[in-house]
């Protein structure tokens, strides 16, 4: 019988992808943002997918294994950094589920940051209250597999004996290898007219891989200014007259900003705006457009079959927050060693 698992502020199902490829079997996802629940329920079964308030939620099964990511805006180093952010609280909803799911195991990701922070002191001495020995550290999704340089904080909990993070070893991997099969031009620069109901709401979707590679309409300046960035490149190698007059004036930092990246070398991370080259690095390595939301899609490991409901906007969002599959599948293989 497969272990089973519940998906905590499980957005579009990043960590449920890499844990059920592993071999888990989802009882229940909690996801308050309806087009996100929307795009996990139609990939992993509305039956036991909740669009709902986590602190609404009382009807909680027993499970092997508890994952998720409590929102981190508070701690990211692009959010205000405020400690008294409301959301900083949500791991205490999220042990919440777990004392009540009695796992054997939990896992809890966030950004870097949330591990100096004092509410991962206080999540560490309310696990350990409920019986869990923790170890924690950052991974970069580089180390397995993935084809980007993107570095998250992960916490295991374990009820049957301390379980360490698992240690990467693969070769990186060049954004070369997910991005160099598909068309240089995107055809369209729409999501196709469609929706389906889910939760008895309609929403748009469901999109398939190839209604991802979407193109966008950049003006004439834009244009000029992608030619001038080389491989590996950004916006210091933009001559004067095509700089804006905030970065004219700005010397140093946002290093990333109008940068393009390189065929044998994993991308930057994939944040929620990456469709705007002037929010980091990602101008394709070649072409000169951003890369499209199916380019970044891969970028994260999602599979080509993965469907996705929302606008472009919202999907962007998805595919930004998301763990990528193939790391969270190195983290459930860990898990399952244990069980």
């Amino acid at each position: 019988m497969a272990p089973t698992v519940i998906d905590l502020f499980a957005g579009c199902g990043g960590m449920t992808s890499g844990f059920t490829a592993a071999g888990f079997a989802p009882i229940l996802a909690v996801e308050h943002n309806l087009r996100a629940a929307a795009t996990y329920a139609s990939n992993f079964g509305e039956d036991h997918t909740l669009c709902a308030d986590i602190a609404t939620v009382s009807d909680i099964p027993r499970a092997d294994v508890v994952i998720g990511g409590p929102p981190c805006q508070g701690f990211s180093n692009l959010g205000s950094r405020d400690v008294d952010d409301p959301r900083n609280q949500l791991w205490k909803e999220y042990l919440r589920i777990v004392a009540a799911a009695r796992p054997s195991v939990f896992v809890v990701e966030n950004v870097d940051r949330f591990l100096a922070s004092s509410e991962f002191a206080l999540l560490t001495a309310e696990a350990t209250r409920l019986g869990y020995a923790l170890s924690s550290g950052t991974l970069l999704a580089a180390d397995f597999g993935v084809p980007q340089r993107r570095k998250r904080a992960f916490v295991i909990g374990s009820r049957i004996g301390p379980i360490p993070l698992p240690v990467g070893a693969s070769p990186w991997a060049g954004v070369g290898t997910v991005l160099a099969d598909l068309p240089a031009r995107p055809a369209t620069t729409a999501l196709p007219a469609s929706s389906v109901t889910v939760f008895g709401v309609d929403v748009p979707g469901r999109f398939k891989s190839l209604d991802l590679h979407l193109g966008r309409n950049p003006t004439a300046l834009s244009l000029e200014r992608y030619r001038h960035i080389p491989p590996g490149g950004g916006r210091f190698d933009l001559p004067d007259h095509l700089l804006p007059r905030c970065w004219r004036e700005k010397k140093t930092g946002t290093t990333d900003v109008m940068g393009r990246m390189r065929w044998d070398q994993p991308s930057l991370t994939i944040r929620t705006e990456f469709f705007k080259p002037e929010k980091g690095q990602y101008l394709h390595p070649t072409w000169h457009r951003p890369i499209t939301h199916l380019e970044a899609a891969r970028l994260q490991t999602f599979p080509d079959s993965f469907e996705w409901c929302g606008t472009k906007a919202e999907i962007a969002r998805q595919i930004g927050n998301a763990v990528p599959p193939t790391l969270a599948a190195a983290l459930a293989r860990q898990v399952l060693g244990f069980l």
